[in-house]
């Protein structure tokens, strides 16, 4: 989601996902439980801090904090960071501002702090300390604007003009960067960009709300993370009155499967919150379809006259901004040629590269300190390159994605490979997973089960509040039991077969209803020996007993199709009950690799409780359904020549 980074200490070294109860950020620490936090250091003995008001072209003015190093006998590059989660320092439990508080750190990672860099972090129009009318996701090029509303690459514009002109020793260069909705500023920032910007780095950047990232995955909500987001990220006056304290919602229970599924409804979950926890949340339950509400706000197709050089970087393991990185580097590609481009994707969840080690994820290891590569090797020479002139041991590449499963870096020079071919994966008869179409049969030519929107299937076999992020690798077993989920899977492979990019189910389906949701599931099925040794999930409020890794079902990728959609996401269409109809969509880009020994598994439900919100499966605006709209169905996925459903994805050659 687009969490609050800079609020809260603890999330920014530790890796929260979701700021709610105890237990939510228990089993998030959990996730990452080798990823330490780094020793604390003292910036004040090298760094002076001074803060603005700096006016933009229209009179509004932006709280702005500036980091000078001491040290004067040289100019040194700005980087700075713009941000809705506060400019100020979180200080014994509160935000705070004023020139005498400083943070913990103040750059990417240490060796910026080290190698000196003039460190700027500015809070966005209508946000905190800053002036202004604040938009959620702030449309560029709007025709018309309130009073107050800004554009995000004038703001930067005239931001970048004060600070040369006002700052002393600097090298006339600037730098941005920025994780999750900072990932966006950034990204927008830098549309008609500035001449003096040389880098940017849009990290887990927000592209589309409705198309993949935080709100909509597929046309169905993401119900409990926006949950969580939304009742702790509230509007508030400007400027802010301080000190402020954060608290996230107070579920009164453990469970959220349970809470969520006790109210049913999306009205009756919106009436657990205070109007100050909907105003925000509510507009985007209601825009439901992919309207010019959304459209607006997509970044993608506006990305253009970027001259900085740009590294995009996301996480194969984001729970909340899985699409942006591709979204953004695609667009820029597209509409940019010329520049330095360049995108990176590890084994990480949402802001994973930026603290730890990145060795491994809930129980599934990646056999390297990843995040600390991703720093050190990739991150830091960028901008070092293009503000300060130092050549790189190594150019980044266009693409550098990590490996899963087989747990090594690789270059490529376009995403995705080139040297990738489309194949199917076609579901069979008795839960066959194979490379070709099943031949016609005697008995029924599909799989059925009945769904039941009062008892949905989980998206984890454990209680928790909140997303805890190990979810996107975590075992599916339980789910694979269920008579309500659709299991197929292949052979024990005979040598590895490595996926990379897009994972495109293409359905053939009926149901009883009159909508439907259609979830896919991709997995790696461990071999029953394993030699990794047991791993225990530390720290949770949650018994979690060792896990052996024999037989383990990791999620590699799973996504949502609202069936409604499934024409289009601006006019959504009923289904004919018992018809027939393809489903064609995508859940998602991987780069995994399934080892020899191993089996590929393919998992169908629908539902993925209380991630996605429920289907009443019957054709309704679901933001307004009642309990009675709610009703069971049972759903057909069909396997005979001419209805072969299946999984297409990108093959690399051995």
């Amino acid at each position: 989601m687009r969490r609050p980074l800079p609020l809260l200490a603890l999330s920014i070294a530790l890796g929260f996902s979701s700021l709610g109860s105890p237990l939510a950020l228990a089993n998030n620490l959990a996730a990452q439980a080798s990823d330490a936090p780094a020793a604390k250091r003292n910036l004040r003995a090298t760094y002076t801090k001074y803060e603005y008001q700096i006016p933009m072209r229209d009179g509004v003015k932006l709280f702005t904090a500036v980091y000078v190093p001491k040290d004067s006998s040289r100019t040194y590059p700005f980087l700075m960071q713009r941000t809705p989660y506060s400019a100020g320092v979180q200080a014994q439990g509160e935000l705070r501002y004023g020139v005498d508080w400083f943070p913990e750190s103040i750059g990417p990672s240490r060796e910026f702090e080290d190698a000196g860099y003039i460190f700027v972090k500015q809070d966005v129009r209508g946000r905190f300390m800053s002036e202004g009318k604040w938009q959620e996701m702030t449309p560029h090029g709007k025709a018309k604007r309130q009073a107050g509303e800004g554009e995000e690459s004038q703001d930067m514009h005239d931001t970048v003009e004060w600070l040369l002109k006002n700052v002393p020793n600097h090298n006339g260069k600037v730098g941005i960067h920025g994780i999750s909705y900072p990932g966006f500023y950034t990204a927008a920032s830098i549309i008609d960009s500035h001449p003096a910007i040389k880098a940017a780095s849009p990290q887990a950047p927000i592209a589309d709300l409705y198309m993949g990232d935080d709100s909509y995955h597929g046309g169905a909500f993401m119900l409990a993370a926006n949950f969580d987001f939304y009742a702790a990220f509230t509007e508030a006056p400007n400027p802010t009155p301080l000190p402020k304290t954060r608290a996230g919602f107070d579920y009164g229970t453990t469970d959220g499967y349970d809470f969520f599924l006790k109210r049913l409804t999306l009205p009756n979950i919106l009436a657990t919150m205070t109007a100050e926890q909907r105003a925000l949340l509510v507009p985007t339950i209601e825009h439901d379809t992919y309207d010019e509400f959304w459209q607006s706000r997509a970044i993608g197709p506006r990305m253009k006259n970027v001259k900085a050089a740009v590294l995009t970087v996301g996480g194969w393991f984001d729970a909340e901004d899985p699409q942006g990185p591709f979204t953004t580097y695609g667009a820029i590609e597209k509409q940019n040629p010329g520049i330095q481009n360049s995108l990176v994707m590890g084994p990480w969840v949402h802001g994973g590269w930026a603290r730890g080690e990145g060795a491994r994820l809930g129980h599934v290891s990646f056999d390297s300190k990843t995040s600390e590569y991703f720093r050190k090797e990739l991150q830091f020479p960028f901008f070092e390159q293009h503000l300060k002139g130092v050549k790189p041991a190594a150019g980044v590449a266009e693409v550098t994605a990590f490996e899963t499963g087989s747990n090594v870096w690789r270059r490529y020079t376009a995403w995705p490979p080139v040297q990738a071919k489309p194949l199917t994966l076609y579901f069979g008869p008795n839960g066959k997973l194979e490379w070709k179409q099943p031949a016609a049969t005697a008995g029924a030519a599909y799989d059925e089960y009945l769904a039941d929107p009062r008892k949905p299937v989980p998206f984890i076999a454990y209680p928790a509040t909140g997303v805890p992020q190990e979810y996107m690798v975590s075992d599916q077993r339980f789910a694979a039991t269920r008579p309500d989920v659709l299991v197929y899977q292949s052979e024990v492979l005979e040598e590895d077969v490595t996926l990379a990019g897009p994972v495109t189910p293409k359905l053939f389906v009926s149901t009883t209803g009159t909508d439907a949701d259609w979830v896919v599931k991709l997995i790696d099925v461990y071999p029953a020996a394993y030699p990794e040794a047991p791993h225990e999930r530390k720290g949770s409020d949650v018994p979690v007993p060792t896990l052996e890794m024999g037989g383990y079902q990791q999620l590699v990728r799973g996504n949502p199709l609202r069936g409604k959609f499934r024409n289009s996401f601006e006019k959504p269409a009923p289904f004919t009950p018992g018809k027939v109809e393809a489903v064609n969509f995508d859940i998602g880009q991987v780069n995994h690799t399934f080892r020899r020994g191993h089996r590929i598994m393919v998992q169908v439900q629908s539902s993925w409780f209380p991630l996605v919100d429920l289907n009443p499966q019957t054709f309704t605006h679901i933001p307004k359904a009642r309990p009675e709209d709610f009703q069971k169905a049972t759903q057909r996925v069909y396997r005979a020549p001419g209805t072969a459903s299946g999984v297409q994805v990108l093959v690399l050659p051995r």
